[in-house]
C-alpha cells in the first residue's frame, strides 16, 4: 500500500515507520488538533491528557520505545486520515530541502526515498508538494520549524525564472 506517490518518484512510503520513531517528536498544530479530536471523538483537553504531551509552547504526541504511539507495525498510522502536518510533509522538512547532506541522511534512512534520486529533482517536487497540500508552516510558535519553508520557496521561484 502506497500513502503517496509523486508522478516522478520521489517519494513512496513503504509503511516501514522510520519516520514515526523519530525522537524530536512529532509536533501537533492547533490545526492538527481540530482534525485529531474530530477523527478520534474526542475534545481538546481528553487528546492531550491521553495522548499528548506540551513542551513549552508546542503540543507533541506521545512516543513510547518504539516511536509515536499511533503507529502500528505492519498495519502503519492508526490515525492516518487525520495525521499531523509533519508527518504528511515527510521527508519534505526544511533541513532536506535546504541541505544536500541532509537530504543524504534521509534518503539512508527512508526506504521510501529511491537512491537514484537526486537532491535537485527532490527539492523541486517537494516544495510544489508542501504548496499544494497546504502544509507550509506560518512560523506560529505551535507549528513544526520544519515546515517553515516560505523562503525556500520564493528562492526556488527566483531560480526557476532564471532558467
Amino acid at each position: 500500500m502506497v500513502f503517496r506517490e509523486t508522478k516522478n518518484d520521489v517519494f513512496a512510503c513503504k509503511l516501514c515507520g522510520h519516520c514515526c520513531e523519530g525522537r524530536g517528536g512529532i509536533v501537533v498544530s492547533k490545526t492538527d488538533l481540530v482534525r485529531l479530536c474530530e477523527f478520534l471523538d474526542l475534545n481538546a483537553e481528553s487528546f492531550e491528557g491521553r495522548w499528548g504531551e506540551r513542551r513549552g509552547e508546542k503540543l507533541f504526541i506521545r512516543s513510547d520505545e518504539n516511536g509515536c504511539v499511533f503507529f502500528r507495525k505492519g498495519q502503519g498510522c492508526s490515525i492516518h486520515a487525520a495525521k499531523p502536518d509533519i508527518c504528511r510533509a515527510w521527508p519534505y522538512f526544511r533541513g532536506n530541502l535546504l541541505d544536500s547532506e541532509s537530504y543524504a541522511l534521509a534518503k539512508d534512512f527512508c526506504p521510501g526515498i529511491p537512491q537514484r534520486q537526486d537532491y535537485e529533482a527532490f527539492v523541486r517536487q517537494g516544495l510544489p508538494y508542501l504548496v499544494q497540500e497546504n502544509l507550509v508552516g506560518s512560523s506560529c510558535q505551535d507549528e513544526a520549524v520544519a515546515l517553515q519553508v516560505s523562503d525556500l520557496l520564493e528562492t526556488l521561484a527566483h531560480n526557476m525564472g532564471k532558467r
